[in-house]
This record gives C-alpha cells, sequence and structure tokens, in this order.
C-alpha cells in the first residue's frame, strides 16, 4: 500500500516536472513584444515618457532598440516605429488590421476631435468622410479647379511680405488659412485680422497640445474622466471644455456661413457648397459634411503654415540653395512674369526643394497613432490587440533606404548630409506616415507649398539677417505637439531687383 503510494507520487511529481518544463518551454517561444527600455514593476516606463518633442525621445529608443520597440505603461504596451520599412510593412502590407485609431481620452473624447478625419477610428463614417474628400480634391486633376485660387492668395502672400518682412510668420499663417478657407467653404479672409483664421490658429494649436503623446495623464488612466470637475488635480476637465467649445466653433461658423452665402444665391464654389447644391440632407450626412469640412479646414490650415514656415528657414540657413533655385526659375520663367503651376514641370530643382523641406522637418513628427485591430505577429514580436503604434518620421524621414523616386539624382538636395528621400514609391504608404489629418488635403497642401514658395524664390532673396554688422544666425529650433512649427527666427528678406517689386505690385 505504502509504495504504491510512494509510486502515485513520484508519478506525480515527474507529471509537475514535465508540465513545468513543457511551460517554460511554450514560455520562451511565446512571441514576446518587440524590445524596449526596461520599465519599473507595476508602473511599467511610466516615468520614462517624454513630455515634451517626444519624437527625440523616440528616435533614440530607436537607434538603442531598433526599428521596432516598445514600452508598456500602466500594463499598456505602446509600439514605436523608427523605420519607413516596418511603418510600410505594418500600415500599407497589413492596412486591413492596422488602419484603426486610438481612443485618446483627451483630444478625442473630452474635447471632440474624435469626429474629424483625424481621429476617427476605422468605421462606416471614415469611409464616408474619404469618398467625400476623393470625390472633391482626391487627386490632382481634381484640385485643378482650385489652383487659380491658390496664385491669387500666393500673390497676396507676396504683397504682405514685402510690406511687412519682419511679419513673415503672421503672413504665413494668413495666407494658409485663406487657401483652404477659400477651398472648404468659399470664403474670403479679410485683411488684418480675420476672425475664421484667428479660429482655426486657436483650436489647431489646442488639437496640438492635446492630443501630444504624454501630454495627459487621462491619455494612460481612461478612468480619471469620470472623476468629478471638482476633484484635486483635474483641471484638466475645466481645459477640455474650453478647448471643445473652440472646436465646436470651428465647425459650426463656417459651415453657417455657407448655409447663408447659399441662400442669398452668392456663394463661391467651394468643397461645403458643392456637396450641399442641390440636395436635402440627413442630420447624418450633414454633421458628416460639417466635420469633413472642418478636418479640411483645420489641418491644412495649420500643416500647410509649418511647411512653408521652415521652408524661409531651410533658406535662410542654406543661401547657396537659394542661388541655384532662383537661376533655374529664370531660365523657365523669365523676368517679366511671376511663376505658376503651368511651370512646375520644368522646375524640377525648385520642386524638388519643396519636397525636402518636408523631409528636413516632419510637419507631424509621430505622426497620428493607430491602433492594431486583432493581436499580430510582426517580425516575430508580438503586437497585442488594441496596441497604439507612434511613428517617429523625424527618425525614418532621415534614412537612406527611402528615396523620393519621382526626382532625378542630379537634382537632390543636400541640406544636411543627404539627398531628397521624403516620400516612398507608394503614395498610400506617404498617406499613413503623415497621417490622414494631412494627406485629406495632401494635393492641395502640395500645391499650396509649391506656389507660395516658388513665388517668394521669384522674386525675394532671402538670407541671414545682419544686425549692427553681424551676422544673426536663425534660430534653428521647433515647437513640441502633434504639429510641430519652427520657433519665430529672424531672416533678411528683400526684393531681388525693382523688376520684381514691380511684378509684386502689379495688378492681377
Amino acid at each position: 500500500m505504502a509504495s504504491d503510494l510512494v509510486i502515485a507520487l513520484d508519478v506525480l511529481l515527474v507529471l509537475a516536472v514535465v508540465f513545468i518544463l513543457m511551460s517554460i518551454l511554450r514560455s520562451s517561444k511565446a512571441p514576446s513584444l518587440p524590445p524596449g527600455p526596461k520599465g519599473l514593476p507595476l508602473v511599467g516606463n511610466i516615468l520614462d515618457m517624454p513630455s515634451e518633442k517626444e519624437w527625440l525621445t523616440f528616435a533614440k529608443w530607436g537607434e538603442t532598440w531598433g526599428d521596432l520597440c516598445s514600452v508598456t505603461v500602466l500594463g499598456q504596451p505602446l509600439i514605436i516605429v523608427n523605420s519607413a520599412k516596418v511603418a510600410s510593412d505594418m500600415l500599407d502590407k497589413k492596412s486591413a488590421i492596422y488602419s484603426d485609431r486610438p481612443v485618446l481620452q483627451m483630444a478625442g473624447e473630452l474635447v471632440g476631435w474624435k469626429n474629424t478625419l483625424v481621429l476617427l477610428p476605422y468605421s462606416d463614417r471614415f469611409r464616408r468622410y474619404r469618398r467625400l474628400f476623393h470625390s472633391l480634391i482626391g487627386s490632382h486633376a481634381a484640385v485643378k479647379r482650385f489652383l487659380p485660387s491658390e496664385e491669387l492668395e500666393a500673390r497676396r502672400f507676396l504683397r504682405r511680405v514685402l510690406a511687412k518682412p519682419d511679419d513673415l510668420a503672421a503672413h504665413v499663417r494668413k495666407t494658409a488659412g485663406a487657401v483652404i478657407l477659400r477651398i472648404s467653404h468659399g470664403y474670403e479672409v479679410k485683411e488684418g485680422i480675420d476672425p475664421l483664421v484667428e479660429l482655426a490658429d486657436i483650436a489647431t494649436e489646442q488639437f496640438s497640445l492635446a492630443s501630444a503623446p504624454g501630454g495627459w495623464l487621462v491619455d494612460v488612466i481612461p478612468a480619471l474622466r469620470h472623476i468629478p470637475s471638482w476633484f484635486p488635480g483635474t483641471g484638466f476637465r475645466r481645459t477640455a471644455i474650453e478647448w471643445g467649445s473652440t472646436l465646436q466653433e470651428l465647425v459650426q461658423r463656417p459651415y453657417d456661413f455657407v448655409v447663408q452665402q447659399m441662400a442669398a444665391g452668392t456663394a463661391e464654389v467651394s468643397f461645403t457648397s458643392t456637396l450641399r447644391e442641390g440636395k436635402r440632407l440627413t442630420s447624418e450626412e450633414e454633421f458628416d459634411l460639417k466635420w469633413s469640412a472642418a478636418s479640411l479646414y483645420s489641418g491644412a490650415a495649420d500643416t500647410t503654415v509649418s511647411a512653408i514656415y521652415s521652408f524661409f528657414l531651410a533658406l535662410a540657413l542654406h543661401p547657396e540653395v537659394v542661388k541655384k533655385a532662383q537661376a533655374e526659375i529664370d531660365a523657365v520663367v523669365g523676368p517679366d512674369r511671376l511663376p505658376t503651376f503651368e511651370d512646375r514641370p520644368y522646375l524640377p530643382y525648385s520642386n524638388a526643394l519643396v519636397l525636402e523641406v518636408l523631409r528636413w522637418h516632419a510637419v507631424v513628427p509621430t505622426a497620428v497613432p493607430h491602433r492594431v485591430m486583432q493581436d499580430d505577429i510582426h517580425e516575430g514580436y508580438l503586437i497585442p490587440k488594441a496596441t497604439p503604434l507612434n511613428l517617429t518620421q523625424t527618425g525614418f524621414l532621415l534614412q537612406k533606404t527611402v528615396r523620393l523616386n519621382r526626382i532625378h539624382e542630379k537634382s537632390a538636395l543636400d541640406l544636411e548630409g543627404g539627398t531628397i528621400i521624403l516620400r516612398p514609391s507608394s503614395p498610400r504608404v506617404f498617406e499613413r506616415l503623415t497621417g490622414t489629418y494631412f494627406f485629406a488635403g495632401l494635393h492641395l497642401a502640395e500645391a499650396s507649398v509649391f506656389i507660395s514658395c516658388v513665388m517668394s524664390l521669384a522674386v525675394f532673396d532671402i538670407g541671414k539677417c545682419v544686425e549692427n554688422g553681424v551676422v544673426v544666425e536663425p534660430v534653428h529650433e521647433y515647437t513640441t505637439g502633434t504639429i510641430s512649427h519652427p520657433v519665430p527666427f529672424k531672416c533678411s528678406i528683400k526684393p531681388r531687383s525693382e523688376k520684381a517689386a514691380s511684378l509684386i505690385q502689379a495688378e492681377y
């Protein structure tokens, strides 16, 4: 009897050992999260998360841990992508499961940006928005109807810069707002301070701050949104109410303008008026139209500002590039007129310069996060369902593996020891790298940046300021937030000649 008991215990012991060994073997073979900095018990990497310019920290992690790395904050993994190839493999080739957006508690749920294309989850509404955009501005051919407006506003930009060159940042912002408001709502901005341009400035700055990775504890601990607003430490609730009110005004005011103009028979052709013309919209259709128009208006206004302002900074830092681009423009366009979109195919270097500036400083340096819709194994690593992905564009836009396939090597620029490497060969990949927020108006944004920059090169000499005989180096720093801008800098902007000044002042 005793021997039987001993045998039974021995068998159980052997089975237990076998079970433990098999468990260890299985766990050793099970995919793990991508590598990353070691966190603390329970809280994970919460103390490692950057509070500003997060793309710099993410890029540094990429140098240490690889193109695909991860951190965990209070049990929630966060995947960081530092390579265009990895981004392409995940977001393009596996787009069916990587097209969703994470729920951002501050920007999306509390402020309300979840209704714009930038934070809209992959859904029927997302697809409806995309169809609306594609029908009117989804191709170069569709955008052609708006090119005269872009040329007109670029001419007005030149006049403002000629009159007050020290107010460059304000002129850039006004012009970007003027272009997109004409296209989105048929609205012509007023000289001086325009209420709708000012409203877009405020709202987009608030979005940039509200959506910055690691900027709000409520994004890490969503339950905080349910704490009463009188409770200590809930100032973010009051901020969200204030910013939400700004967003609602951004959506409603320009839409009401279009409705009034259409009723009076004086509405200009625009994204909103075209989609309302001759239709009785349901409440859902009107909601989609209002918010998709606001997505276009708010997104393109701020991203274009960053791109054009960066262009002037790049030229101030690299005067040799200015001369090379001006020589091309002079040869193609001549001194008797300003460049137009018709000249674009014949200005490869100038066109390349505009695109290079977009690479040189990514407008959306960490893009807008994506979220995987199911468990995935990528390069042997586990990407758990609902995990957010952050794309560090500042890192992978500088990699030599990405090439701008449209521009011949002889016209490549060399702003920082590299060549033009902005756009991957697939436009779908570029869409996902820059974020749908920017891509919704990509063709418009590219056109607006190109015409403003090339017209400026044609008539202005752009370089460093000289004060009291001393050359002033422009400040080369960028703001934090989802949409990043150059901090204010000084540069010299002067007409190239009397002929150039007269072109700026000519009637149009």
